[in-house]
């Protein structure tokens, strides 16, 4: 019988260029549908506190820029145009991301995208020894420190999240 060989994706490669510590975690992707962020992180036993999901967005100064956000949480695209030096961000339409990125929707990964678009990290992701990311393929998460994910993506901590009445 063949064994299954594990997919090795452009983040991933990256990384191990960089000689950054990193675990990957598979997961059924098939069984995701559509609330892709807090059903991964059921799958992979990872709290939704630290699986982050990566949002593209566009400024109207700036053009294209990723946030990453805890995946229980929503952007505040407000607070996002602030940090990010712009008036208005606007979410990028699905279309565009594969164009702009090189990923497809639930596979995005802040690290390796086509281009190193400015990068803004929910600032509490700080607070924790490692987080969850995309691994650039739907069925992949990758676990690192904030701190390596600061060093491949040159990343700015920052708080993005829109606060809710608990």
């Amino acid at each position: 019988m063949a064994k299954s060989k594990t997919a090795v994706t452009n983040a991933m490669r990256i990384l191990k260029a960089k000689k950054i510590d990193f675990k990957e975690i598979e997961y059924e992707a098939d069984e995701v549908g559509s609330a892709f962020g807090e059903k991964i992180a059921e799958l992979t036993g990872i709290s939704p506190d630290i699986s982050l999901k990566t949002l593209v967005a566009k400024g109207d100064k700036s053009g294209v820029i990723v946030a990453c956000i805890p995946v229980k949480n929503e952007i505040d695209l407000k607070k996002l145009a602030k940090v990010s030096g712009n008036k208005k961000v606007e979410m990028i339409h699905v279309k565009e991301l594969l164009e702009l990125t090189g990923y497809i929707r639930g596979g995005v990964s802040p690290i390796g995208m086509k281009k190193q678009y400015p990068t803004y990290v929910e600032k509490t992701a700080e607070n924790h020894s490692e987080i969850a990311v995309s691994g650039g393929k739907c069925g992949i998460t990758l676990l690192m420190s904030p701190q390596d994910l600061r060093t491949v993506t040159r990343c700015d901590f920052a708080d993005l999240i829109s606060k809710t009445e608990e």
